[in-house]
């Protein structure tokens, strides 16, 4: 049985891409969205954050849409608590995504904990994408790697930059934040599920914006994924009984 398994792990690592393709897709990525750190560092700064607490959020947080939602919350006039709340719900993904890389990445105990800090929504996809566990590693280390120090140092330029400019706002700046996001986040709605969701979110958000203090819609516009898995839910249930009701009157016609 192990001389089995060890043949079907060399099987695999054999047909695996090469380690180039797989450090230049995961560059292309990593490059590709830290430059967004430059317009979170202007909307964090536009929000009131000092320079040093706008730089502790991307290194300490390290993911972008909640940081987005954190700055985006507290511009707004919304309660602290409120905004973390938003910011936090928006993080909880990331430990679902850990589930799974735990058990392709395999990494010692030891390095887990710092591992961790980099499962975000790039590192995750780039490393799915691959078919070997050593594509699998590679993958996750360079997206993580770039996308860490680049995010951080566009973060500080972005946050000098717009303390230097002074008002924000005049220039226009403090919608930087949610245009990134928007263009971020576009590109990953492939299904007519996730566009539901997105579609619902947008509406809860906007339309409870001018009732709720700021930062609440944010957390209500969450339950637009629960209601479209439920509807979702059902429609496949009703499909499957006309299924069966349909295989059920052909067989006693027969």
């Amino acid at each position: 049985m192990a001389e089995q398994t060890a043949l079907a792990d060399i099987r695999s690592e054999d047909g695996g891409k090469p380690d180039a393709a797989v450090v230049r897709d995961a560059l292309g990525v990593g490059v590709a969205v830290g430059l967004s750190g430059f317009a979170f560092g202007v909307t964090s700064a536009g929000s009131g954050l000092s320079l040093l607490q706008t730089c502790a959020l991307s290194l300490l947080v390290f993911t972008g849409a909640s940081q987005f939602a954190l700055v985006g919350a507290l511009a707004a006039g919304g309660n602290p608590l409120a905004a973390a709340a938003g910011a936090f719900f928006l993080g909880v993904r990331n430990a679902f995504y850990g589930l799974r890389l735990s058990q392709l990445l395999a990494l010692p105990r030891a390095a887990r904990p710092f591992a961790a800090q980099w499962v975000i929504d790039e590192t995750t996809a780039v490393a799915l994408a691959q078919p070997t566990r050593r594509s699998v590693r590679i993958g996750f280390t360079v997206t993580g790697l770039s996308l860490y120090v680049l995010w951080n140092l566009t973060t500080l330029i972005g946050a000098i930059g717009a303390q230097a400019i002074g008002d924000t706002d005049a220039w226009g700046l403090d919608a930087a934040g949610p245009a990134v996001f928007l263009a971020l986040l576009a590109p990953m709605l492939k299904t007519t599920a996730e566009r539901a969701v997105a579609g619902l979110a947008v509406l809860l958000g906007l339309g409870l914006l001018p009732v709720l203090p700021a930062g609440v819609p944010v957390l209500v516009a969450a339950l637009a994924a629960p209601t479209v898995l439920y509807v979702e839910g059902r429609r496949a249930r009703t499909s499957a009984c006309d299924a069966t009701s349909v295989h059920d009157t052909q067989r006693e016609a027969r």
